[in-house]
């Protein structure tokens, strides 16, 4: 009985570690670099809101876990990137059945700008990401 209690609570600290570091450094995220705008390469419009989007908008579409069902429409995140970070917000889901994968944070132009990404480092760069 005392050997599964100690198993228990290892387990539990460990897990309550992880959610802390997440919460304050962030989840690990690929950022990718994407077109709201109509007849950009974001597709069809948003799905939080149904509307085109401007590339000059601090804006990003989360991987389909991160989206959570639309839970996270309209709200901002946080996107660090090295000592910057910036608030976007989030208007749209980048679908895992198209291809996205679990980890995406697919952002506009102006986060990339605003995050002061190197060109040669666009459409695909390591962040991490939480809520605002």
């Amino acid at each position: 009985m005392k050997q599964s209690t100690v198993i228990f609570v290892v387990l539990f600290s460990t897990l309550f570690v992880s959610l802390i570091h997440a919460h304050l450094n962030g989840l690990k995220a690929t950022m990718t670099i994407n077109s709201f705008e109509k007849g950009g390469d974001g597709g069809g419009p948003s799905e939080c809101d149904g509307q085109y989007h401007s590339d000059n908008t601090l804006i990003v579409a989360l991987s389909t876990r991160w989206y959570n069902h639309g839970k996270r429409c309209h709200k901002f995140i946080k996107i660090n990137y090295k000592d910057r970070s910036v608030k976007a917000k989030v208007v749209d889901e980048c679908d895992s059945t198209r291809g996205c994968k679990d980890d995406i944070v697919d952002a506009s132009k102006a986060v990339w700008k605003a995050l002061r990404v190197p060109k040669s480092e666009w459409g695909l760069t390591s962040v991490t990401w939480s809520d605002a």
